[in-house]
């Protein structure tokens, strides 16, 4: 929950708690943890919410309304921001009973293999809080990426007439007529969209792979 910032637990008659197992394996989200709300039904988890997404992977025979955790995070990403949403699990062992599902507006489900569709309740949390994410913040990285400064065309062309006269000179490509093949060559890199810095290094090695051996006497 944490990972994904998410920071309100309820947890409904759970069997130890506080737990030092738990704890320790919360390790540095422990806080989450500390601040859970427990609570003796469901029913008293979810009072304060307007809309209630329940997660289950089981098929139901009533007829209520079932979706795709992406779907789902779709919906929290709409009605968070004003109305308290809710996320019910069930327990790792039997997921949400019929009663339980039935408390619940939507159901959200995570399109597994439809072979083999088990999932423990960690993974389940952490997909539906993952989509919810995603959802919020549009996929952005929490990170400024580094800026890319990009080679320009005056030291692509050096490196390629670097590049041609090294091909040239350990006999790759014939000096008189380089052009063909050359040409699939600079392609190859034109693809790659060179920066700066990749470019001095290509060129460095280039000059190495030209200079004469020294020959060390033993």
């Amino acid at each position: 929950m944490k990972t994904m910032g998410l920071h309100q637990l309820y947890l409904v008659r759970p069997k130890h708690f506080p737990d030092g197992e738990a704890k320790s394996l919360a390790v540095n989200a422990g806080d989450v943890l500390d601040r859970a709300i427990v609570t003796a039904t469901l029913e008293e988890a979810i009072a304060d919410c307007q809309f209630v997404i329940g997660v289950s992977g089981k098929e139901r025979s009533l007829s209520q309304e079932v979706m795709t955790v992406r779907e789902a995070a779709q919906l929290v990403h709409q009605i968070a921001g004003q109305q308290q949403v809710a996320l019910v699990f069930g327990t790792e062992m039997s997921g949400l009973s019929n009663v339980e599902a039935n408390r619940c507006q939507v159901l959200a489900t995570i399109p597994a293999n439809p072979e083999y569709t088990s999932l423990n309740l960690a993974q389940a949390v952490q997909i539906m809080c993952y989509e919810v994410r995603m959802a919020i913040t549009d996929g952005k990285l929490h990170y400024a990426e580094k800026p890319l400064e990009l080679a320009s065309q005056e030291d692509l062309e050096r490196f390629y007439q670097h590049m041609q006269e090294v091909l040239a000179e350990i006999g790759y490509i014939n000096p008189r007529a380089p052009k063909k093949l050359f040409e699939r060559i600079r392609r190859i890199y034109a693809r790659s969209r060179l920066e700066k810095e990749e470019v001095n290094l290509l060129r460095g090695i280039l000059t190495l792979s030209i200079t004469p051996k020294k020959h060390t006497k033993y």
